[in-house]
Formats: structure tokens, C-alpha cells, sequence
């Protein structure tokens, strides 16, 4: 049995000097330790030996597995070294070849107006206030001086969830909260996301984004509303711009007026992006309604205010001459890529 043993160990360090892969290896310890190896084998037949011979013969077996074992770790990592090396080489990086064009994003066009818009008003000493888009009828018409007739409440309009929720169609409900929460003086700005039941077309989409404005104190009047849009309408458009109110109404504001700033393409002379009038329609706004202010717990005899709100995608659609709202919103990188 000593000499057996002797020759699997012989046969068995032989193969594994033989091995070139990972995959020998593992044959050759398949062959000679596994359940059906020589080894194995042998070591069943230690039942026909004497007991003194027994402990020497199982003292044999044993080293023999072990200088197998360890035999088989050292081919073993010496194999993976020459595996490594051989990938190493043939998967050599030239770092001389020009790298690959990293593909940088970059902030959506409405994303990138609205914050724009958001630092003219924070440097005119504006705050920004955010507001739930799911609101109660209340602060969406009531508080705003639109009774239940109204036709801006009809449900043809207004996406309602309940009788009394809906999702906001104005962030005008915004600035019910701020003056419910605030005391004057009370200088705020409300960008977001609206929804109106609008088909969807060039102009229309039934969500879009606003972005409102609102300043309450003692002795505001419509000059003031006049120089702070002034100096917006500069700095989004260009130093050459000029404004012009045209009356209107809103029923949240009294008196009310739509905003128009010159072309900034032509300089007002008139061009395709004015369609021919030298004037473009951005906003509209006015001085806060009396109810408004009392409805809100703000004495209209001491305090008074003005309000204005725009569309961002108008504004981004005027300053970049986009035709199609829906442009917008198709994630289309070869449009968005322009911006």
C-alpha cells in the first residue's frame, strides 16, 4: 500500500507540473482527490491492514493529500500570474490615443429661465415661496375674488379631484398663503407647475409653468409695479428694452393691465418673432384687489399692493424664438442640445 500511495503522489505532482490552465488544474484535482481517484481508492483498503499498520498507512494517505493540496495552490497561482500576464499584454491600453468625447448634460431651457428669472427678483429684494399644486377651490378662486358663478371655475377648465380640491391653475394660490402667514411688508415671487384642462397644441398644454409675483406694503402704486417689471423685462431681454401696459382684467386685481416688452429681435421695428408689431406679450398683472387683501386678513385702508404672473414657457419661447410649446416637453435631445 506504501508503494501505491507513492506512485499517486508521483502521478499526481507530474500532472500538476503538466498543467497550463486553471481548467487542468482542476481535472487533475477532480482525478486524484476526488471520490473515484486512486487515492481514494487505496485508502479504502484500510480495512485489511493490521492495526499497528493502520496508523502509518492513514498517516501516509494524509501527507499525501496534502502535498497534492498544496501542490495544487502553488500551480494554481503561479497559473493565474502567467493569466494575468498574458492579459495584461494583449489588452494594453495605447495612452497616446485621443480619449472618447464625454457626453456632458446641462440644464433643461425651462429649468435654466426660471432660475435666471428667480436671481433678477432675488437681487430686487423678492423672496421665494413655494405652495402645494394640489389646492382646495378656496385659496384657487375664492381668495383670489372669484366667486362660485365664475366661469374660470367651470369643470371644463379646471382639473378637479373633489368638489373642492383641484390641482392649482394659477400660483396665485401661492401668494394667498404668503399673505395669510406673513405680515406686510410682504415681497414674494411663486414659480411652479399649473394645470388648466387646455388641449395640447403649439400654445397650449394642459400642464405649464408660471412664474407670479407679489408685493404688499403702505403706499405701493402702480409706478412701482411699473419700475420693478421695467427692470426685469432689462435684465431678461436686454438693456434696450422698453414696456407697455394695456388695460385688462383680472378679476384678483383692480386696476389690471396686460405687460408687453419690445422686440428684442427688431428693437420694435417689427419681424416674424413680433409677428410685425414691434411689441411682444409676456404678462399680465395689476394692483391687488381690496377683497383680495381683506379676504386674506390685510387692511386694504392701510396696505396696499400690486401683482403680476407670467409663463415661463412663453418667456423661454419668445427669448429663443421657439415656435412649438411641445418642443419643450418631448425630451428630444437634438432640440435641447441648442440650449
Amino acid at each position: 500500500m506504501k508503494a501505491q500511495l507513492e506512485k499517486v503522489k508521483a502521478e499526481a505532482l507530474e500532472a500538476i507540473a503538466k498543467a497550463e490552465s486553471a481548467q487542468d488544474l482542476e481535472n487533475v484535482r477532480v482525478s486524484y482527490l476526488g471520490k473515484k481517484s486512486p487515492l481514494t481508492a487505496v485508502l479504502k483498503n484500510m480495512g485489511s491492514l493490521t492495526p499497528e499498520e493502520r496508523p502509518v498507512m492513514g498517516a501516509l494517505g494524509n501527507s499525501v493529500r496534502e502535498a497534492i493540496t498544496n501542490a495544487l495552490e502553488e500551480a494554481k497561482k503561479e497559473i493565474g500570474k502567467k493569466e494575468l500576464a498574458k492579459k495584461l499584454e494583449k489588452e494594453t491600453i495605447d495612452v497616446t490615443l485621443p480619449a472618447k468625447k464625454c457626453s456632458c448634460g446641462k440644464l433643461h431651457p425651462l429649468t435654466s429661465i426660471q432660475r435666471e428669472m428667480e436671481e433678477i427678483f432675488l437681487g430686487m429684494g423678492f423672496s421665494i415661496a413655494e405652495g402645494p399644486e394640489v389646492e382646495t377651490d378656496y385659496y384657487n378662486f375664492t381668495a383670489l375674488n372669484t366667486p362660485e358663478f365664475h366661469p374660470a371655475r367651470d369643470v371644463q377648465d379646471t382639473f378637479y379631484i373633489t368638489d373642492k380640491v383641484l390641482l392649482r391653475s394659477q400660483t396665485s394660490t401661492t401668494q394667498v398663503h404668503a399673505m395669510e402667514e406673513n405680515k406686510p411688508p410682504i415681497r414674494v415671487i411663486s414659480p411652479g407647475r399649473v394645470y388648466r384642462s387646455d388641449a395640447v397644441d403649439a400654445t397650449h398644454s394642459p400642464m405649464f409653468h408660471q412664474c407670479e409675483g407679489l408685493v404688499i406694503d403702505k403706499g405701493i402704486t402702480m409706478s412701482d409695479l411699473k419700475g420693478t417689471l421695467l427692470l426685469f423685462a432689462k435684465q431678461m431681454f436686454g438693456e434696450k428694452t422698453e414696456i407697455r401696459f394695456r388695460p385688462h382684467h383680472f378679476p384678483f386685481t383692480e386696476p389690471s393691465c396686460e405687460v408687453d416688452v419690445s422686440c428684442f429681435v427688431c428693437g420694435g421695428s417689427g419681424c416674424s418673432v413680433c409677428k410685425g408689431e414691434g411689441w411682444i406679450e409676456i404678462l399680465g398683472a395689476g394692483m391687488v384687489h381690496p377683497n383680495v387683501l381683506r379676504m386674506s386678513g390685510i387692511d386694504p385702508e392701510v396696505y396696499s399692493g400690486f401683482a403680476f404672473g407670467m409663463g415661463i414657457e412663453r418667456i423661454v419661447m419668445t427669448k429663443f424664438g421657439i415656435s412649438d410649446m411641445r418642443l419643450l416637453y418631448e425630451n428630444d435631445v437634438r432640440f435641447l442640445s441648442q440650449f
